[in-house]
């Protein structure tokens, strides 16, 4: 990814691009138009790398009133980022707005790779070792609902895939998945079941190498973008999305069948929000060429959500049944953290509750990029479009085992009732949500925009433990590494 050219955070007066500036006037500019004090609060800042936590909290809190709020809140901030960011090229910079008719540039070939396997002709969840199907997958489903794993709407959608394995190869469809390469996308399930996917990633040669080996074992169809008509695909495949949002937007327009444009891209850092906001730009402009275009996404469970009195009644219950000894260590941990360690999740009765498991050293900029995320979500079902974003489990992903806290606090998770999910069960898991969504118009529509969020969520449990995530978490990373070193 170019570090000086396409999608890049506006260059201040000192040269500098400042992704703390940008998040914080976003941030604010959400806020203004349903919460004025929380605005001031946040561009009042003075430490959003340490501080943006209790203003990403508030963009949920001040969306739970009227429905129209979180729209506006939406709306707000998708304005604001697209105002704010900028494109670099040949040392200009442009409007972001200026991708919505940008010419292409050069023109991407599709090349077909079809795979020689049968497709799967039922459902079937990779889970510690096995695959569950039929009975064996239903037991699993209920498990994770009553531990409280997962909400029931979805182990629903599931069970509803699994009775109709017809539905697994997307018929009539090309599902196009930006970050081909992502551990937690769906492109390998997809595949496998025979649809139809068209894959866009990075030039990197070696990702593609294992994108093309695994289309080549799938049933389904893999299409790749090539800027060479000769030569070994896997070198020629690929294309950066933030410096070449045309060129990318030109390719998915050819695309044969009802197109649904699936989000999985990840980067580190600021890149993270360039990479997520030349998605949205991309988003823009195919809604234009077709409105008929449908959505998918996947939110981090790392994120502040409102969940439904369901899930507040199971974290209540779950603080008062602790155990005694249980019980035992909460005053004295309370007392040496300052309060900060194991506070009740919720409050008797909250309904909604808003759960909090942002975690600090995931950063601003991650914060920033999924909430964009889920943004364009909310705007995109409220103009009818048809929309799947389903809260994805904690996984034990790349990104997540290379940060050292947070892989720690995986490791001591389940001591406080949170499942984190190996990669092959979270992808086939969320792909099966996925085909529920295109299959029922994005699933039920609700009231409140936090309901569509909350609905079918598979949390790992971090809605429904007893305490609030974050105040267990870190005693989780000190368990966790003590159980790595013995």
């Amino acid at each position: 990814m170019a570090d000086d050219s396409g999608v890049v955070f506006p260059a201040g007066p000192d040269g500098r691009r400042s992704t703390a500036a940008v998040g914080r006037a976003v941030v604010a500019d959400a806020l203004r138009p349903v919460d004025p004090t929380g605005a001031r609060a946040a561009e009042q800042e003075t430490n959003w790398r340490a501080g943006y936590l209790v203003h990403f909290r508030r963009l949920v809190e001040a969306g739970l009133g009227e429905p129209e709020a979180a729209r506006r809140i939406a709306d707000a901030g998708l304005t604001s980022l697209h105002d704010r960011m900028r494109v670099a090229v040949d040392g200009d910079e442009r409007p972001l707005a200026t991708l919505g008719t940008a010419p292409a540039g050069r023109s991407l070939r599709t090349v077909e790779v079809p795979g020689g396997a049968e497709p799967e002709r039922e459902l079937s969840l990779p889970y510690r070792g096995s695959r569950l199907r039929g009975d064996d997958l239903a037991r699993r489903l209920d498990a994770w609902v009553v531990c409280g794993a997962m909400e029931p709407s979805a182990a629903d959608a599931v069970r509803t895939v699994a009775a109709h394995p017809e539905w697994l190869a997307l018929p009539d469809r090309t599902v196009v998945v930006l970050g081909a390469g992502a551990e937690m996308g769906p492109l390998t399930a997809l595949l496998r079941w025979g649809a139809r996917v068209a894959g866009v990633d990075l030039p990197r040669e070696p990702l593609w190498r294992r994108v093309l080996e695994t289309a080549g074992r799938s049933a389904g169809t893999l299409l790749v973008p090539s800027g060479e008509e000769d030569g070994d695909l896997a070198g020629s495949a690929g294309v950066d999305l933030v410096g070449e949002v045309p060129a990318v937007a030109e390719w998915v327009a050819s695309l044969p069948g009802g197109l649904v444009l699936g989000n999985y891209v990840y980067a580190d850092g600021a890149d993270n929000v360039r990479v997520s906001t030349a998605v949205d730009a991309l988003t823009l402009r195919l809604q234009r060429e077709h409105p008929d275009l449908a959505l998918g996404f996947l939110a981090t469970p790392t994120d502040v959500f409102a969940v439904p009195r369901e899930a507040v009644e199971h974290s209540v219950g779950a603080y008062a049944g602790r155990s005694t000894p249980a019980k035992l260590l909460v005053r004295p941990l309370r007392t040496v953290s300052a309060g900060r360690l194991l506070q009740r999740g919720y409050l008797p009765g909250a309904d909604p509750g808003v759960n909090d498991s942002l975690v600090p050293q995931q950063g601003p900029n991650y914060a920033l990029a999924k909430r964009l995320q889920r943004w364009r979500a909310t705007t995109a079902r409220a103009a009818g479009t048809t929309v799947s974003m389903n809260v994805a489990p904690p996984t034990r992903t790349r990104s997540v085992v290379k940060n050292r806290a947070l892989a720690a606090a995986y490791a001591g998770a389940h001591r406080f009732g949170v499942e984190v999910f190996e990669p092959a069960t979270s992808n086939v898991l969320m792909a099966a949500l996925l085909v529920h969504d295109l299959h029922t118009g994005g699933g039920p529509r609700h009231d409140q925009p936090w309901q569509d969020e909350a609905h079918a969520a598979v949390h790992g449990g971090l809605w429904r433990t007893a305490y609030a995530p974050r105040s267990a978490l870190g005693l989780a990373a000190v368990l966790g590494l003590g159980a790595a070193r013995g």
